[in-house]
């Protein structure tokens, strides 16, 4: 069997630290795909609930212009 000296064991050590230092970095990266990803959610988020804040005022829009041509009896609304 081979003798392990420090020598060898200062080179395993080197070695994984050179691992650990690519594997910090691929974390880094990671983590800011992530962020990237949660920021496009939100900004998602936002637009789907302007589209709904729209649509609610058009129906409100339509639902007066119904009225005011005699188009609908005043019928409870049910809403989505």
């Amino acid at each position: 069997m081979a003798e392990v000296t420090n020598e060898l064991r200062y080179d395993v050590l080197k070695k994984m630290q050179d691992r650990l230092g690519g594997i910090e970095h691929g974390v880094h990266e990671v983590r800011s795909e992530i962020v990237a990803l949660r920021s496009h959610m939100i900004a998602t988020q936002q637009d789907v609930a302007n589209i709904y804040g729209r649509v609610a005022s058009m129906e409100v829009r339509l639902d007066r212009i119904e009225r005011r041509l005699d188009l609908v009896v005043d019928a409870p609304h049910n809403g989505f």
